[in-house]
């Protein structure tokens, strides 16, 4: 698995899951318990992993939907 975003905003985290799983891309949500352990004041930020062939894809899906 690689990282492909790490985040605190939980809003960026839930659209980029709902992006992915929209295109098939089958991800995993890191530290999702960790930030809640450590009181969810934002110091451990969460990070989404794709495998790594769907990688260059899915940073292409974020990069169009983020129009950059």
């Amino acid at each position: 698995m690689k990282e492909l975003l790490r985040s605190n905003d939980p809003v960026r985290l839930s659209w980029a899951e709902a992006l992915l799983a929209a295109a098939g891309i089958e991800i995993v949500v890191a530290d999702r318990h960790t930030s809640v352990i450590e009181g969810s004041v934002g110091a451990i930020q969460r990070r989404i992993l794709v495998a790594e062939e769907d990688l260059v894809r899915a940073r292409r899906l974020l990069a169009e939907a983020e129009g950059s």
